[in-house]
């Protein structure tokens, strides 16, 4: 295997944190290459070393001449006043791209519910990422550098992004690595993982998976070898401790070994799992939905399609359930229902008098009006202390716990990254002591290990749990049973993230039957709609791919009959009249085809 991209020697810092010291890296052809680590430690400083974003502070890196190389990072440099179209295919030629079917897909999956004429500007964050994603995907490259590519996405688009990566090269050709807090996505794509921590990249061969056990083999095998290293501390501590007139006599070159010995002894880790909380008796109802159907009102006041169309459900007590969905699909609605926090516009909702809510959202809104405090001076709106697995902790001794170390309790909340702010979030949620847990996306800006903490301090929690998470691993692990969220529908899938994607490709088939059986009306609709749904959009652009290609089988055939027609004998008028129909024929299918092609270019907005 050919090397791609070589980095020799590299070091870099940041103002207080050493990222990367003296590492010589190499990327090579066929590598599947993870990078994990905690938050902070460097995993995207090293992509943006590696993609040539920045300049390291020593060291070099080279690529292999000739090579591409693309990168998303954590930002865009997406310009807010071009189209969509212009931000993800640029001046290409419809022709070109619009003919490529693997390019066709890539941008149905991604940007398919998105107006190709749009603002960039006027684009969600969401939306913005995936059109950049999209952008770089359709481009031909020898490496891929991806800072986060599953953010924004959900579940059914996570698994057809592991699925075009695993196609995208041949073996032993091309190179991709990827930093993403996603494990499933880790196991899918990668057959090399990157540790990034302490200035240092350790390799690891495998996924996910494979890493994590080589690790805590390493662990182990440091483990023995720190036990006896101890151990011959202790034994140097207590022969130096032996008085002072034995000390004088002692020669030197031991005392300076087991003060070698005293200095390099490490400090103590921060210890990152939280156990059981006290908690608040929870009766035996917690929250009953009966046939709730929910839908917004739109600008002419009247309401929009069914965001939830007659669920009923019971929760019970140490219910720990996942729900599962695309994005759009009324997930996040779904909570805010079961926890009182929107009234539905049919049916009821009940929740017992025992029920003590914690709220965790996805952007965080309960430390938003705090981002002016000290992380103590929040930490002291709580109660002084809590007991935990037996213990007395103080709201502080709980958030060294969950890996907020002693000197970022004086920062302000404004300025903690996102994981901090999370896991500050988290925290808070649970010195609520409540008994019933509503989570939407947990686990997002959390790196593998805090995840792993997480799922340790949730695993241990007894009360109910509602979840809704993209991370798949973490969705799987926590929660007990998963409910899948389609056209409205509440349902149970006991086969559970698996079961969920196929009913979400059987209900994709059935739209497309259903588009295609009742074209005419869709297309009348949509006119007036002045937009095109999702499912309308993947049949036409089916119909636009299976016109284009009968169009390059036939755009050769006029040609080839015009040369038989020359051959023809002129005095056989007979096999010359037959040609020449054979002639017409062939070009008045292609001028319909041609016909074809430019409607439905004009309908999916290609120019």
């Amino acid at each position: 295997m050919g090397i791609l991209i070589g980095a020799e020697n590299l070091c870099h810092e940041w103002p207080g944190k050493r990222v990367l010291a003296n590492q010589t890296l190499g990327v090579y052809e066929g590598d599947r290459i993870g990078i994990v680590g905690q938050n902070g430690d460097g995993k995207s400083t090293l992509l943006s070393l590696l993609g040539q974003e920045i300049e390291p502070d020593s060291g070099s890196v080279v690529y292999r001449g000739g090579i591409s190389v693309g990168m998303l990072g954590q930002g865009d440099h997406l310009s807010d006043t071009a189209t969509v179209r212009e931000a993800i295919v640029g001046d290409v030629p419809t022709y070109e791209w619009a003919s490529d079917p693997v390019i066709r897909q890539i941008l149905d999956e991604l940007v398919g519910d998105l107006d190709w004429e749009g603002r960039v500007g006027s684009l969600s964050g969401g939306q913005r990422r995936r059109a950049d994603l999209a952008r770089l995907l359709i481009g031909r490259w020898d490496v891929l550098l991806l800072d986060e590519p599953t953010n924004h996405l959900d579940l059914h688009a996570i698994r057809w992004l592991a699925q075009h990566l695993q196609g995208r090269w041949q073996r032993d050709r091309g190179a991709l690595l990827v930093v993403t807090h996603d494990r499933w996505f880790l196991d899918e794509v990668c057959n090399t993982m990157w540790e990034v921590h302490d200035g240092k990249v350790d390799p690891f061969e495998g996924g996910y998976s494979a890493y994590i056990q080589q690790r805590l083999e390493r662990e182990r095998q440091a483990k023995v070898i720190e036990d006896r290293r101890q151990n011959m501390l202790r034994k140097e501590l207590n022969w130096l401790a032996h008085g002072a007139k034995a000390r004088t006599s002692k020669p030197k070159f031991r005392i300076d070994a087991a003060m070698a010995l005293i200095e390099n002894d490490p400090p103590l880790r921060n210890p990152v799992e939280l156990h059981r909380m006290a908690m608040s008796r929870l009766g035996k109802q917690v929250v009953e939905l009966r046939q709730v159907s929910l839908s917004y009102k739109l600008d002419d006041g009247t309401h929009g399609p069914k965001v939830l169309d007659n669920v009923s459900w019971i929760i019970g007590p140490g219910d720990r359930v996942g729900i599962l969905g695309e994005n759009g699909a009324g997930k996040s609605t779904l909570l805010r229902v079961i926890g009182g926090k929107q009234k539905p516009t049919a049916g009821w909702v009940k929740i017992g008098k025992t029920v003590h809510f914690g709220w965790l959202g996805q952007r965080l809104e309960q430390l938003a009006e705090y981002d002016d405090w000290r992380v103590s001076e929040l930490l002291g709106t709580f109660k002084r202390y809590y007991v935990v697995n037996g213990k007395t902790l103080s709201p502080e001794q709980m958030a060294e716990r969950l890996g907020l170390q002693r000197k970022e309790l004086m920062s302000y909340v404004a300025d903690l990254s996102g994981g901090q702010r999370r896991r500050l979030a988290i925290l808070c949620v649970l010195m609520e002591e409540p008994n019933v847990l509503i989570l939407d996306e947990p686990g997002n800006d959390l790196d593998t290990d805090m995840l792993t903490v997480v799922e340790d301090l949730l695993d241990t929690w007894p009360g109910t749990l509602v979840m809704v998470s993209h991370d798949r691993s973490l969705l799987e692990r926590v929660t007990d049973d998963q409910y899948s969220l389609i056209d409205g529908k509440l349902l149970h899938c006991p086969g559970g993230v698996d079961e969920y994607l196929k009913r979400l490709d059987a209900a994709r088939a059935t739209d497309k039957r259903t588009e295609g059986g009742d074209k005419d009306a869709k297309e009348s609709r949509t006119t007036q709609a002045g937009q095109l749904s999702n499912a309308e959009r993947r049949e036409l652009k089916k119909r636009f791919d299976a016109v284009e290609r009968r169009m390059k089988k036939n755009e050769d055939l006029p040609n080839k009959l015009r040369a038989e027609l020359a051959l023809v004998d002129p005095t056989d008028f007979a096999a010359l009249v037959a040609k020449q129909e054979e002639l017409d024929a062939a070009i008045g299918a292609l001028d319909e085809l041609e016909t074809e092609w430019l409607e439905l270019c004009e309908r999916l907005g290609i120019e």
